[in-house]
């Protein structure tokens, strides 16, 4: 009977050492699968609470938009959360002067000036759907398996969530995460318009105020039209 040195080897291998392999290499992707597991449900728990937290407030938002590093336009807005959950917001600002000038001159400033607010507006709407990181669409991107947990350097008391196809094919978002506090800190998503061409990124940092973690800033970037979009928020009222 001839005896293949594979088969030696299967033979030969004594059950302890396919025992050591085994717990070598197969806890460890289960443990970083039931952390990752556990941080996407601590976040979603997260948001929860103070998306309820926060429909007992309202707050001042500061729009800034600026054209080629040129700023176009400020707006301010009283803000709180209506029933569905979305933000309300109640213009501050006195109504806008009509431009100087002849008929003509007067035709193109608002013709520009109406340009790059429609777009402006369509920035604005895409970053809402990204911020706060919706519930359902962090299950799914979960249970598709387009989430990777990390570390952030420096602090280990940070970690970060890249999560890839969030709302668009292609597109990503980065979240930081406290562990502690068990809260986002900030937002990192690149994403882009109707064409993966006219690309728009996002910066959100966040901050606690009696006791909720809120968005304080938003940065949007429109590569395509140079055009950048803002947002600061402030004065959080208990109503």
């Amino acid at each position: 009977m001839k005896i293949s040195a594979r088969n030696v080897f299967r033979f030969a291998l004594p059950p302890f050492l396919i025992l050591s392999a085994a717990t070598v290499f197969n806890p460890p992707a289960k443990a970083q699968g039931q952390e990752l597991q556990e941080r996407v449900a601590q976040l979603k728990e997260s948001m929860a609470k103070n998306k309820q937290s926060l429909a007992q407030y309202t707050w001042v938002e500061q729009v800034n938009i600026s054209l080629k590093g040129e700023l176009k336009k400020q707006e301010h807005f009283q803000v709180r959360l209506g029933p569905d959950g979305k933000p309300q917001k109640t213009s501050l600002d006195p109504p806008p002067q009509p431009p100087s000038g002849g008929r003509l001159k007067k035709h193109i400033v608002e013709k520009k000036k109406e340009e790059y607010k429609e777009y402006a507006d369509r920035m604005k709407a895409l970053a809402q759907q990204y911020v706060p990181p919706d519930r359902d669409l962090l299950q799914q991107a979960y249970a598709q398996g387009n989430i990777t947990l990390g570390t952030v350097a420096g602090d280990p008391n940070q970690l970060q969530l890249v999560i890839h196809n969030y709302l668009k094919p292609q597109d990503s978002m980065t979240i930081v995460f406290d562990k502690t506090q068990k809260e986002i800190l900030r937002l990192q998503i690149a994403s882009y318009m109707d064409d993966p061409k006219d690309a728009m990124s996002l910066t959100v940092e966040f901050s606690r105020t009696d006791g909720i973690n809120h968005v304080s800033s938003v940065v949007i970037d429109g590569a395509s039209k140079q055009l950048n979009v803002a947002t600061q928020n402030s004065n959080y009222q208990h109503l």
